[in-house]
């Protein structure tokens, strides 16, 4: 039996999230992009608009004056009309295109980064059901979107209406004004209004892109049985990872057995480190360490050393720095020489008395 929906507590692991990532399923608002998109492009109009006005008179003149034409003595001939035209005002245009196309798309890298999928434009006949999609409308989700459409225009409308109130003496006045000067005071008036709207739309916005990366994420939850079948695959079978373990402990007890016999001292902690030391001043420059345990591969070094009589040195602090700082089949470093070299004296005239008391 399937969990519910309301049973997926845990959140999405990053294995999830990458392929969510990979089928373009990604958290994005296009409110945000679209509020960021309108304040540009009302600053670069305030910017660039006596340009492109510019432009527009240019083009009304030169229809006036029959200058778009080679032959002015046709004046119906017009072929040359749109080609004159579109590059006047393209001229005043391309400033303000470029820059709304610019903040547009890195607000959308922004939220997204860089990614390039296919999936999205893979056929999905089932997106083409009726029934699905009028379930979807009717779904909690969708309700939801709706209302959030509906607050978002009665708010923008709440403030448009504000906006207009707040300046009724000045509109009125616009009558009172010279046709110039009325429409720059319209100007005025209509940028203080768009960056009004703007300035809502883009709070809205923020609103909405944490909105959407909360429902992304909550889309993606998993549940306790997920998580566990998806750290399986990742990590591998728990009982395999046991089987692992154990093979690999064995072949060190194995490496560890043939190796300390051949030590010519082991140092200890005494019983939570062991570490066998050997040194060859033929093919060595410092002694070497054969082989290391702690706790029960201790025990395990200790009990190898004293079947094959070989030398037990309690030395705490050493044994502790040797354990941590050298690696099996590393020779000691310059700042244990000291340490190391007392002990394989101390060592090598153990062994030199026992030979000698051997021989008589």
């Amino acid at each position: 039996m399937s969990e519910s929906d309301a049973e997926k507590s845990e959140a999405p692991t990053p294995k999830r999230l990458q392929e969510a990532r990979n089928d373009g399923n990604i958290p994005k608002s296009t409110d945000l992009t679209a509020a960021l998109s309108l304040i540009a492009a009302v600053f670069l109009l305030y910017f660039f608009g006596g340009r492109l006005l510019g432009g527009m008179k240019v083009v009304l003149q030169a229809m006036l004056a029959n200058a778009h034409t080679p032959n002015p003595a046709q004046a119906l001939d017009i072929i040359n009309l749109p080609a004159f035209t579109g590059t006047v005002i393209l001229q005043g245009l391309v400033p303000l295109t470029l820059g709304v196309a610019l903040i547009a798309l890195i607000v959308t890298v922004f939220q997204v980064g860089f990614v390039v999928t296919t999936k999205p434009l893979e056929i999905d006949l089932t997106k083409l059901s009726p029934l699905k999609g009028l379930k979807n409308m009717l779904s909690m989700r969708g309700w939801t979107r709706l209302m959030m459409s509906v607050g978002k225009v009665a708010i923008i409308g709440t403030v448009a209406t504000l906006f207009i109130y707040m300046h009724r003496q000045e509109i009125v006045k616009l009558a009172e004004l010279s046709l110039m000067a009325g429409m720059q005071a319209s100007w005025q008036i209509t940028f203080k209004l768009a960056l009004w709207i703007g300035a809502v739309l883009l709070i809205l916005a923020i609103l909405d892109y944490a909105y959407q990366r909360w429902q992304h994420t909550s889309d993606l939850k998993m549940t306790k049985q997920e998580v566990k079948e998806e750290l399986k695959r990742m990590d591998g079978d728990p009982m395999m990872k046991q089987r692992r373990a154990r093979v690999a402990r064995q072949l060190a007890m194995q490496r560890t057995a043939a190796a300390v016999p051949n030590a010519d001292v082991i140092i200890t902690n005494p019983t939570h480190f062991a570490i066998a030391l050997k040194y060859d001043s033929a093919t060595m420059q410092s002694p070497k360490v054969i082989a290391k345990g702690a706790d029960l591969m201790a025990f395990r070094i200790r009990q190898i050393a004293m079947s094959n009589d070989i030398p037990l040195v309690e030395r705490k602090e050493l044994a502790r720095g040797l354990y941590s700082n050298v690696e099996v089949g590393q020779e000691v470093p310059p700042q244990y020489y000291a340490a190391v070299a007392e002990i394989l004296a101390y060592v090598y005239r153990l062994n030199r008395k026992q030979e000698l008391a051997g021989v008589s």
